[in-house]
């Protein structure tokens, strides 16, 4: 069916609760009461359980639950050459919940491809996944976060005196050869998750950048141009696409507003099979911004939250829908969760039982709006 390129109508952006047992291993082994090997094992258990999960309620994209990360972003660019990250940090809100203090991203030498760095990863997950219908998938930060969280200043001098063309080059290139790993190893389905393209539609980030010295309005198409220049490096058939995040540490959120300042660049400049957009509530926007959607390309409708376990109901979420294929067609339409139900290993403000109900719903409305 033209304009639609994912394994199914009913998807997710790929993050899962860690099971208990999960989370006692890992501080077993910062505490250096366990070895590397033993906290892998545990893992290993782990995954099997979330894939099994995955399979239960119905679902084709396949991940990992992203179990053997910290963050959804720190864990993979701190191993890309020239690289250099700190530790994220928490602080309290004035209302006492917790905010994620994003970490120093820096890039110190020149960024290239060091290792491969979801290979292993990826071979274990596609061992599991052999069944007729279902594609492994692999979640990895957008590459635009080498260079939004510090600007230009978060970008050693010495190594680029010029950022064009060279840093944006060097950076798609070794993003190209870790796509080329997983691709030469059977994936074929990878998703950039960028939370910088969801910041530009918040006026408190774009002030934010200003101060760094970039135009909040110039962003997106340099974006576009920078994420284009990976795609070129990109393995034919492979599907690339892009979940836009505005933050989803403990249930809470980072940014706000509508995609407009951001849509056209994103949605019919870059060249991206599929967009994983955040729609569970109002500090969304409306639809019109699905204007711009270019043909062949996937918009997953993020309606269902993954943030609480309240359910949604099903005539609003077909109602919804309906009023996103006004702006683009149905056929190039999906649903998933607005966002993983963990983006950092402490997870969302929801239970087990919840989480997997929220996937059966997303399920279900695929197979009764498009017939799967």
């Amino acid at each position: 069916m033209s304009g639609f390129n994912l394994p199914s109508r009913a998807d997710h952006v790929g993050s899962f609760l860690r099971p208990a047992y999960l989370h006692q291993a890992r501080e077993q082994y910062f505490k250096g009461e366990i070895d590397a090997k033993a906290l892998r094992e545990v893992e290993d258990k782990a995954i099997r359980e979330v894939v099994q999960l995955q399979k239960d309620v119905g679902l084709k994209a396949i991940t990992d639950g992203e179990f053997r990360r910290t963050y959804f972003h720190v864990d993979f660019l701190r191993q890309l050459g020239g690289v250099y990250t700190d530790e994220p940090r928490t602080h309290k809100r004035a209302d006492g919940s917790e905010e994620l203090t994003p970490p120093l991203i820096k890039v110190i030498e020149k960024v290239r491809h060091v290792k491969n760095i979801q290979l292993d990863d990826f071979n274990f997950l596609k061992a599991l996944s052999t069944e007729p219908g279902l594609k492994p998938k692999v979640t990895i930060p957008s590459p635009t976060m080498l260079h939004f969280r510090g600007g230009r200043a978060g970008i050693d001098a010495t190594a680029y005196p010029e950022l064009e063309p060279d840093f944006y080059e060097d950076v798609a290139k070794a993003y190209g050869e870790e796509l080329k790993s997983l691709y030469d190893a059977g994936c074929t389905y990878v998703q950039m998750d960028d939370t910088n393209l969801a910041y530009l539609c918040d006026e408190r980030m774009r002030e934010a950048a200003r101060q760094r010295g970039d135009d909040p309005n110039a962003l997106p198409a340099k974006y576009a141009a920078f994420i284009n220049r990976v795609v070129a490096h990109k393995p034919q058939g492979m599907t690339l696409a892009m979940h836009l995040c505005r933050g989803n540490f403990k249930s809470t959120y980072a940014a706000e507003g509508n995609y407009e300042p951001v849509a056209e660049a994103l949605l019919s400049q870059m060249n991206i099979d599929a967009y994983f957009l955040e729609y569970d509530d109002d500090r969304s926007g409306d639809f019109r911004p699905l204007r711009f959607l270019g043909k062949d390309k996937t918009v997953v409708l993020g309606l269902i939250s993954s943030k609480f376990g309240q359910m949604e109901s099903k005539d609003d979420i077909k109602r919804r829908i309906d009023e996103a294929a006004k702006y683009a067609p149905l056929e190039q339409l999906a649903l998933s969760p607005q966002c993983g139900f963990a983006s950092t290993v402490h997870g969302n403000d929801i239970a087990f039982d919840e989480q997997k109900a929220k996937l059966e719903l997303v399920v279900d409305i695929a197979r009764e709006v498009w017939g799967e």
